[in-house]
């Protein structure tokens, strides 16, 4: 009987493998030659230079000291380090030798054109809703504009066998939705167009949605919130933190000009997301990608201005003979209130960080990596940057600036072992680009 059991597991096992073998097998399509591109029409070319940059493409695929979309760019995992992928049309070490049949492939399904599995942190499962004709666009864009690079490709750091490429087919097999984007009836064309941006090609989720085990995305948990490069992707829900609720404006205006007038500035990773990437798209898809984060949000249509936060939060921006008490409240005087001062309305670029974001987060991390170094100029909103205080103030003055603001002025709980925090940070830092 035993003999039986295990002949009929091995059987069950063998087939198993040959199924998942097949199921794992992708042909690889034949090289096209330099002169076998075709002419591309040149507002195809332009909508693939909106899309290429609203997906932030140059983003990942440009390394610190490199030349754009030639590749290397680091990306750290949880399972070690991914190194982006040669995006310039070279024939030898970039995807020159692509068809347009082999580029859809690799966007739609992950796989590229040797009939390699490529590993997620290539968004895939994200690009898969994307139309044929959107891809195509981004192709044409990168043959005809894109100048070619030949650049040796770095090894990724990835433990046996997480660096086999063909188990990949299996994270697929558990974890990736394939198909396009299919439009709910029950919503707006606006808002479909909305939601085919923020789950295509903008790809959102990939950074406010938090990750399984297995580096995937939890589908029941879509925007609410996740961890990248050390700062915090607030939740796109109604869990957000923030203690004036997001609006179809207020997106609009984070989305088009990095500033939004009740939340912040995109700083950190969103910088380039904004500022390199999605105000590049059109004002009707712009329009449509607030309307459908302002319904996920679960925005109202109520006067931010209005709001008891809002007001409560000018009201105790008026200086106070009390900042003398305490060293957060002192600092503060001095070093931020000259720039964040608001009594009468919140001005744009002036944030108030009584109800700003970053101060209404479960962790310091976002509002520390802003003290310390401070919003540059591609960041946040143009003609104004705030600097960086990272040798001016001590670990303990900036963790009293964090504590005054998080009790005082947002009248939220503390953050516990804020000034380990702040070290922590000050030495580590982001993951830089």
């Amino acid at each position: 009987m035993l003999k039986q059991v295990v002949l009929g597991g091995l059987a069950v096992a063998v087939v198993g493998a040959i199924g998942f073998g097949i199921y794992a097998y992708k042909p690889a399509y034949e090289p096209i030659a330099a002169d076998q591109n075709a002419e591309f029409d040149p507002l195809v070319v332009e909508r693939g230079r909106i899309l290429a940059a609203a997906g932030y493409c140059a983003t990942c695929h440009t390394a610190a000291d490199g030349e754009p979309y030639a590749g290397n760019y680091a990306m750290e995992t949880g399972f070690g380090t991914i190194y982006s992928t040669n995006l310039t049309p070279d024939v030898e070490t970039g995807i020159g030798a692509y068809s347009t049949e082999a580029f859809r492939r690799a966007m739609h399904e992950g796989v590229d054109r040797e009939g390699r599995h490529l590993f997620p942190a290539f968004p895939y499962d994200h690009f898969t809703k994307m139309t044929d004709d959107d891809v195509d666009a981004i192709y044409a864009y990168i043959m005809t504009d894109v100048a070619p690079v030949k650049a040796t490709r770095t090894e990724n750091e990835l433990p046996f066998p997480l660096n086999q490429r063909f188990l990949q087919a299996g994270w697929k097999l558990l974890f990736a939705d394939f198909g396009r984007y299919t439009p709910d009836a029950d919503q707006s064309d606006e808002w479909n167009r909305g939601a085919y941006l923020a789950e295509g090609i903008t790809h959102c989720g990939a950074c406010h949605t938090p990750r399984n085990a297995l580096g995937a995305e939890i589908a029941s948990a879509q925007f609410e919130g996740a961890e990248i490069d050390r700062w915090i992707a607030p939740a796109l829900t109604a869990d957000n933190p923030s203690s004036v609720p997001w609006n179809t404006s207020e997106f609009k205006s984070y989305l088009k000009d990095g500033v939004a007038t009740y939340h912040g500035i995109a700083a950190g990773p969103m910088g380039p997301v904004v500022h390199a990437g999605v105000r590049e798209l059109p004002e009707a898809d712009l329009d449509a990608l607030s309307v459908y984060l302002a319904d996920k949000v679960g925005a109202g249509d109520t006067d931010p201005a209005q709001s008891d936060a809002v007001l409560a939060s000018l009201d105790s921006n008026r200086p106070d003979p009390k900042y003398r008490r305490d060293l957060g409240a002192r600092l503060y005087a001095t070093a931020c209130a000259s720039c964040h001062y608001n009594t009468q309305q919140i001005a744009q670029g002036r944030p108030d960080l009584g109800i700003n974001s970053s101060t209404n987060l479960d962790t310091p991390n976002n509002l520390i990596h802003v003290i310390l170094d401070g919003v540059n100029g591609p960041e946040g909103m143009a003609g104004v940057v705030m600097p960086g205080f990272r040798t001016a103030l001590t670990d303990t003055e900036v963790a009293a600036i964090a504590a005054y603001l998080r009790d005082a002025r947002a009248g939220q709980p503390a953050w516990p072992e804020l000034e380990a925090t702040v070290a922590d940070i000050r030495v580590n830092g982001p993951q830089a680009h």
